[in-house]
């Protein structure tokens, strides 16, 4: 007579685990990932022949045709500019902010913009342009 050795039929396979590293890759990956902070604004930005690169972490300012101006890809008014770029400056390494403006804003608009980053203290304020590749 055969012998019955010892079998068992695995009717169940414990996923468990493999649930649990997938879990912790999906959170590694989106703790990895980094977002682009340009806005979706239809913007025509001016030009100019001395373009140059722009850094990742600079903070950007958009101002759109209506002279409606964002940071953080919220609306803010020009008088709270000052103080919203002044916290935004504390935080971050760098103390340059880059102006992304309309082609077609009244001169005005852009200088009042300006002359708050200025005052928020940031070192370095430029207006970026059709050529600028960051």
């Amino acid at each position: 007579m055969r012998s019955k050795r010892n079998q068992t039929n695995v009717d169940n396979v414990d996923v468990t685990p493999m649930i649990d590293m997938v879990f912790i890759l999906l959170i590694f990956f989106m703790v990895t990932t980094t977002f682009t902070k340009d806005m979706k604004l239809d913007l025509e930005r001016p030009s100019a022949a001395s373009a140059s690169l722009a850094s990742a972490k600079v903070i950007r300012v958009y101002i759109d045709q209506n002279t409606d101006v964002y940071v953080d890809n919220q609306p803010i008014k020009l008088w709270a500019l000052q103080s919203k770029l002044r916290e935004l400056l504390r935080s971050s390494g760098e103390k340059s902010v880059l102006v992304v403006s309309d082609n077609n804003i009244p001169v005005d608009a852009l200088i009042d913009v300006i002359d708050e980053c200025r005052m928020s203290g940031a070192k370095e304020v430029a207006v970026s342009t059709t050529k600028e590749l960051g």
